[in-house]
């Protein structure tokens, strides 16, 4: 068992609009199958279980790019549109959050019945996962959630989450199984979050002498998880700032979708029609789709696919995304049926937006970006959870998000 890193995210609170969740199930579905036709089901795992491209999904299918709500929302709309094809995928979305997380054992059990894998051992390294995060790193943070990403050849990926009301902070932990290979360099670069309190990491090897006076929770001593190297902060503030980003990758994405690069790419022609903010968001899923673990450091970028429910940071263009979902629908179809062309025009968009990023040096400002996408939301009917954009209302109520949330944001204290 190998600890990917872990996120750390602020508290947000909300509701999740029924259109919102049908919508974010469909795109999750889709990239998640164009992973697998491309580059198999461990790929997905190794995916999945890197905290950045995580967030990064949540981000492109229109979630706050820093919620703790990414976890519940990604997988429990990711369930309900998987588990229907399960057997067809061999991929298997279990556990839940709250009551549910109890049921993953079982689940675990059946699965492992249908395809005669080793349910004991399965199980047993569900429980252990749980156990590593919620006892072995003292970290603060109360476990209220487990999932597990169960394949049908005994791989799996586990994500968990804690809170602590307290900080009204969140912690995912991932954990993957030997089998999948690690999405980063090194597989113990450990957390990738906001550093706060001193953390009691007992499944540190630097903590043998402490783990020799603590009752033995298990069998197996936890391994090296945590080391802050690879630490990501996520900020107690709602909208997406420069640092958040980076520009030139954005910029890139902007130059393809709003120029001509589509006309001097013969390999894009297939896409060639769709409209800027269509493309601008499948160069984005696509990136998610095609790119290495160097391309998600920044899973604030994604939430310039199609917007965010939250208004954050400009309010959701459901043409657009409906549109990308049907073009990766379609992608995903005609490879079924041995026609690849769509889903390799798709990857070379991924191939154009590098060169220009290679080629030029294109850096995208982003108060002009978000005051444009406001000004299109507001004018074409964008949407956010409170339903559609009222020009000169929505706004307002959504920039006063941060004093509600989070009180006086770094810029404000003096």
């Amino acid at each position: 068992m190998t600890f990917s890193g872990t996120m750390g995210m602020p508290l947000h609170f909300g509701r999740m609009p029924n259109w919102f969740t049908e919508h974010m199930g469909e795109l999750s579905k889709a990239v998640v199958e164009s992973v697998i036709q491309n580059y198999g089901k461990s790929e997905l795992l190794t995916r999945m279980s890197d905290p950045n491209w995580f967030q990064a999904l949540g981000a492109v299918s229109g979630m706050q790019y820093n919620s703790s709500g990414v976890t519940a929302a990604v997988l429990g709309s990711l369930r309900r549109k998987i588990n229907p094809i399960r057997d067809e995928l061999g991929v298997y979305v279990l556990g839940g959050k709250g009551k549910a997380a109890w049921r993953a054992p079982k689940q675990i059990e059946q699965v492992a019945d249908k395809h005669s894998l080793d349910g004991d051992e399965l199980v047993r390294s569900c429980q252990l996962a749980k156990r590593v995060d919620n006892n072995a790193i003292q970290d603060g943070y109360n476990l209220y959630q487990q999932h597990v990403i169960l394949t049908d050849e005994g791989d799996w990926c586990g994500i968990t989450q804690g809170m602590d009301t307290s900080t009204r902070r969140a912690r995912r932990y991932h954990m993957h199984s030997p089998s999948v290979r690690s999405f980063v360099d090194d597989p113990h670069t450990g957390i990738v979050g906001e550093r706060g309190d001193s953390i009691l990491n007992l499944a540190d090897s630097r903590a043998d002498n402490a783990r020799q006076h603590i009752v033995e929770m298990t069998q197996d001593e936890p391994r090296a998880v945590l080391d802050a190297a690879r630490e990501i902060t996520m900020g107690n503030y709602h909208e997406v700032r420069d640092q958040d980003v980076d520009l030139k990758r954005l910029g890139a994405v902007l130059a393809l979708s709003h120029g001509q690069e589509i006309d001097n790419f013969e390999d894009l022609l297939m896409l060639k029609g769709c409209g800027p903010q269509t493309l601008k968001a499948l160069a984005l899923t696509s990136e998610l789709i095609h790119g290495d673990a160097s391309r998600f450091d920044d899973p604030a970028r994604f939430s310039f696919a199609v917007g965010g429910k939250d208004g954050r940071p400009h309010p959701i263009d459901r043409e657009a995304l409906r549109d990308t979902i049907n073009h990766l629908q379609d992608s995903v179809e005609q490879s079924k049926l041995g026609y690849n062309e769509k889903s390799k025009a798709l990857k070379r968009l991924h191939r154009a937006t590098r060169h220009i990023e290679d080629t030029r040096a294109p850096e995208a400002n982003l108060d002009e970006l978000t005051s444009a996408e406001w000004a299109r939301a507001e004018k074409s009917g964008g949407h956010t959870f409170m339903g559609k954009v009222i020009p000169g209302v929505t706004k307002t109520i959504v920039n006063m998000q941060n004093s509600l949330l989070y009180g006086k944001s770094d810029d404000d204290a003096s």
